[in-house]
């Protein structure tokens, strides 16, 4: 909440952490312009704390991002995509002048990958995609019953010790028919807050 400025239309990410934070937020609606949000979820949680959910498209950029994450390194660099909002976590995280990630410290590792990486994927390039990431030396699984805001699947690719993220997101992300993937090197995060038994830890890119 310290980042957050009278005026701001602020970026809004997805998933649990993030809930915590539109609950602080909402002592803001009187003060903050708006939100735009990452998904529809949040967007719910964000209407219903009284603040206004603005479009994109309509914002431009935005000063500041706040979202969590699924691993992430003292690098910065995140995996995320768990909730399954990962593409448009990271429109919103492209967007922002600033992106603030909130994470507990179970969720920071020397090395991205124990967590499987989320893989966005319209439907018909499932297999397609599946069969490349295989061959790339992942496992993917699709998470079978889970559609995405954007009306797609999500391949889950397990056993990757991911050396070099930013090479692996534009790699993934050049194959045909994928959406995006959860990884976030590219655009990592400017500021990583991480909760433990002592308190928070501030590490700044």
């Amino acid at each position: 909440m310290e980042f957050v400025r009278d005026g701001m239309i602020v970026g809004v990410g997805t998933g649990s952490t993030v809930n915590y934070f539109i609950s602080a937020l909402a002592g803001w609606r009187d003060r903050i312009t708006g939100a735009v949000s990452s998904s529809e979820a949040s967007s719910h949680l964000l209407r219903a704390s009284g603040i206004e959910v603005l479009d994109l498209n309509s914002t431009g950029s935005l000063e500041l991002y706040v979202d969590g994450a699924d691993e992430a390194t003292r690098h910065l660099q995140l995996i995320k995509g768990g909730g399954g909002a990962l593409t448009r976590e990271k429109v919103v995280a492209e967007a922002s002048r600033q992106f603030v990630c909130i994470v507990d410290d179970s969720k920071l590792v020397d090395v991205l990958g124990r967590f499987p990486l989320p893989v966005e994927v319209i439907p018909m390039a499932r297999s397609l995609v599946a069969r490349s990431l295989v061959a790339l030396g992942g496992q993917p699984v699709w998470r079978e019953g889970v559609v995405t805001d954007n009306g797609n699947v999500i391949l889950d690719v397990h056993n990757l010790e991911i050396l070099d993220p930013m090479a692996l997101e534009t790699q993934i992300n050049q194959l045909p028919g994928v959406v995006t993937v959860g990884l976030f090197a590219r655009r990592p995060a400017d500021v990583l807050l991480v909760a433990g038994d002592s308190g928070v830890q501030r590490v700044d890119r």
